[in-house]
């Protein structure tokens, strides 16, 4: 079922969002244009590869018509709306509008759509890890004295030597690729995981503040397929614990208005993990309704032609035929249960998942299984 929005209806809803985020684009656009740099803020605009341009433009998500928005027809993704759609939504006659092109859209996306349900869900399943302290940033800036520090905008709040003691005082157990690959050389062996790009569908889990972070880039990926509100709720995340992250890390932020958190010490520890759990619950109810989102893209489509073949050559049985939604519960820190919200299920989203180091058991899926090669989109 489609809903169609006047262009008056739809303007202000874009005109909404550009003013929602431009509180972040805008001072990173003038830093930009002045040619200064923010350690903690820039962070969003350069590791992340949407731009502020990007992030700016509204988009309805599927099943919105919008109408009288000729200028959107040559938009990627996006088509002109059907007179049956039209008439479905009541737009009334002699009116036109244009809608996301789902069907194209997973046809060419398909990759980055599945690998994205298959890491929410495995994510969903797992327990949160509350016991990291955040020391991968203290491994980024190990031997500060041999590889040179990281941050050149800000001190080591312990200097070299007070930063590396903190480091070998302390186990390491990151399960983020994207921030161990950052690990001086050094301080690669002290870390109890070694996460690959292979694994870490596998390895993902909640607590981790990076994995909070990259809620927004699975958003994006899937524009315009994703709705902007989720988008900027995605971002509003990532940009507390990127907070979080550098208040954490060994930098002397308190120049640009950052108080350290102080994870060498007790009540550091504590406030890390406070905040660590409190993000974990914000991530997975976005989790939650991100993985909605790529469910409703992928009903109704049939991907049998689109999809990987499996191992032995064929392809994968239709979703209408086999794919029942299955109940996703995952355990949480305290071993209780709970179940998924998208309707008390997330779908076939991806391989059984294993039994984690605290007991918390994976998401047992029926019928297709996700067979992506990693993020390729």
């Amino acid at each position: 079922m489609h809903e169609a929005l006047t262009r008056e209806e739809w303007s202000r809803r874009a005109h909404a969002h550009a003013e929602r985020v431009a509180p972040h684009t805008r001072p990173f656009l003038d830093r930009r244009s002045r040619g200064e740099k923010h350690p903690v803020e820039d962070f969003l605009f350069t590791y992340y590869t949407l731009s502020p341009a990007q992030f700016t433009r509204w988009h309805p998500g599927p099943g919105v018509i919008l109408l009288d928005a000729s200028e959107r027809e040559g938009w990627k993704h996006y088509r002109p709306a059907t007179t049956a759609e039209l008439e479905a939504a009541g737009a009334g006659e002699g009116v036109s509008g244009v809608v996301v092109a789902v069907e194209e859209f997973v046809a060419e996306r398909g990759t980055a759509v599945r690998f994205t349900r298959e890491i929410l869900a495995n994510t969903l399943a797992r327990s949160g890890t509350f016991d990291c302290f955040g020391l991968h940033e203290w491994a980024m800036a190990y031997r500060a004295q041999s590889n040179g520090v990281r941050h050149e905008d800000a001190p080591l709040r312990l200097g070299a030597s007070g930063t590396d003691d903190v480091v070998e005082a302390h186990r390491i157990r990151c399960s983020h690729f994207d921030a161990f690959r950052f690990f001086q050389p050094q301080a690669v062996e002290r870390n109890e995981l070694q996460p690959t790009r292979e694994s870490q569908r596998r390895m993902e889990q909640p607590g981790c503040l990076h994995a909070s972070m990259d809620l927004y880039k699975w958003a994006y990926k899937l524009l315009p397929a994703v709705d902007s509100d989720l988008l900027a709720d995605c971002f509003d995340l990532a940009w507390d614990v990127r907070v979080t992250d550098m208040e954490a890390s060994p930098y002397d932020l308190t120049e640009w208005g950052y108080e350290p958190v102080r994870i060498e010490t007790p009540e550091g520890k504590a406030e890390y993990v406070r905040r660590q759990r409190a993000f974990a619950q914000r991530g997975n109810r976005l989790r939650e309704r991100l993985a909605a989102t790529v469910e409703r893209l992928l009903d109704g489509v049939d991907d049998a032609a689109s999809a990987p073949l499996d191992s032995t050559g064929s392809a994968p049985r239709s979703r209408r035929s086999d794919d029942a939604a299955v109940p996703v519960r995952a355990a949480g820190h305290d071993g209780a249960t709970r179940q998924s919200g998208a309707g008390g299920h997330i779908g076939a989203m991806a391989r059984t998942g294993a039994v984690g180091r605290n007991g918390a058991s994976g998401v047992v899926m029926q019928g297709r299984t996700a067979r992506t090669r990693g993020d390729r989109s």
